[in-house]
């Protein structure tokens, strides 16, 4: 299992990963999508230990990616968005580099390699040079270090990236084919492909996670009513009137004016997920209103990309928090001297405003606090003071009768 938690990158003045937390298990391909520059691939440096959170932790079968980097790698492998190839090696040396590098026991090596150049389909470039590779084939060598040492998690940045369409179904039979025995990340923003591959989907949006879910519930989540979208050879009055019986119809909105093919457009809104379509083209089929058109509009994965990715970037506006440090100190000063007013009119007076165990307070800590606030004029504290010797007179007249 990966756990991060509040987890925190920023560059300069730009928050690339703000307070972003999550928890991946085995048995499945997660996706995360969002535009360029949303904080993918700087998230997946912090996960490998590539790079350092500023704040935050991330934990990996137990391990935490700084305090045990070793076990914590050793379930990782990682393909980032650049392969990091030997180019003067051929693609067998480096494969066996890599198992030096992920201490694969050295009797293990050769079989090893032999698999993993037989799933990534390089069995007939193993004694290629890196270099004079095609991009797309760089692209299977990175992906053949990640499987080196058969890590428990699987992080993929951009993987198709130089792939042709062909490559590209290998690869996601490829990638669906890990699933079952993984944890397997896949960070991209091409809708299609993380649709076709992930079953729980994560949106990043300027280093936050703004969305997250399979695609289904994404969906489920929008689609709460259904929306058909009919052109009809009718009179808005004739629509209406063959849409009257059929229940959970909302709304009926339809346009102004015909449109070239002579045909009004009527949009129909249900109450509930219920499929009315088979009601509807019954409906006009029995008023004689030829239908020239009928789909149904639904939010997709397409959709709520673009509404969840539509946000403000993560820039820090210095000015506001120097503006709020400022108010912040001026307040704090402002308490001050509220208190050491209210300890002045009270030592003035020969009382102790400030224990509270002293029979002679003058303020409760809650009046000292509302002072500070400046919800308690500091000119009202000798009226206090005035009652409080006014109540202890009563009291000293009180005890003397008493004693009588």
């Amino acid at each position: 299992m990966i756990e991060v938690d509040n987890i925190v990158k920023t560059y300069g003045d730009y928050q690339a990963v703000n307070h972003l937390s999550f928890k991946l298990e085995k048995g499945k391909i997660y996706g995360f999508l969002g535009p360029n520059g949303a904080g993918k691939s700087t998230t997946m440096n912090i996960m490998t230990g590539y790079i350092a959170a500023d704040s935050g932790t991330v934990t990996i079968n137990g391990h935490d990616i700084l305090k045990e980097p070793e076990e914590a790698k050793a379930c990782v492998g990682y393909l980032p968005e650049i392969p990091p190839l030997y180019m003067d090696m051929t693609v067998g040396e480096y494969l066996r580099f890599v198992c030096e590098l992920k201490k694969v026991p050295k009797k293990e090596v050769r079989e090893h390699i032999v698999k993993i150049l037989a799933d990534t389909m390089l069995g007939d470039y193993e004694h290629r040079m890196i270099r004079n590779l095609s991009k797309g084939y760089k692209q299977r060598v990175g992906l053949a270090q990640a499987l080196v040492g058969d890590p428990e998690v699987i992080i993929l940045d951009e993987p198709t990236v130089g792939l042709d369409p062909q490559q590209i179904n290998q690869m996601q039979d490829f990638m669906r084919s890990l699933k079952d025995d993984h944890i397997v990340i896949l960070s991209s923003h091409i809708l299609s492909q993380v649709s076709a591959v992930c079953d729980y989907i994560l949106i990043m949006s300027h280093g936050e996670l703004v969305q997250q879910g399979s695609e289904e519930e994404l969906e489920a989540g929008e689609n709460k009513s259904q929306v058909l979208k009919v052109r009809l050879l009718a009179e808005p009055s004739q629509i209406k009137e063959a849409l009257k019986g059929i229940a959970h119809i909302k709304s009926i909105e339809i346009g102004d004016s015909k449109d070239a093919d002579g045909a009004y457009e009527a949009v129909i809104t249900t109450d509930s997920t219920v499929d009315i379509r088979k009601d509807v083209g019954l409906a006009f089929a029995k008023a004689s209103i030829p239908v020239i058109e009928l789909t149904e509009k639904r939010i997709t994965l397409e959709d709520i990309f673009l509404t969840a990715t539509t946000q403000t970037p993560g820039y820090i506006d210095h000015a506001k928090v120097r503006k709020e440090k400022k108010e912040e100190k001026e307040l704090s000063e402002k308490r001050k001297e509220a208190k050491k007013a209210v300890k002045e009119a009270a030592r003035a007076a020969g009382l102790d405003p400030i224990m509270p165990e002293s029979e002679e307070e003058v303020l409760s800590d809650e009046e000292l606090e509302k002072a500070a606030m400046g919800e308690l004029d500091i000119e009202d504290i000798d009226d206090v003071i005035s009652e409080e010797e006014s109540t202890d007179k009563e009291s000293v007249s009180e005890d003397e009768e008493e004693n009588e």
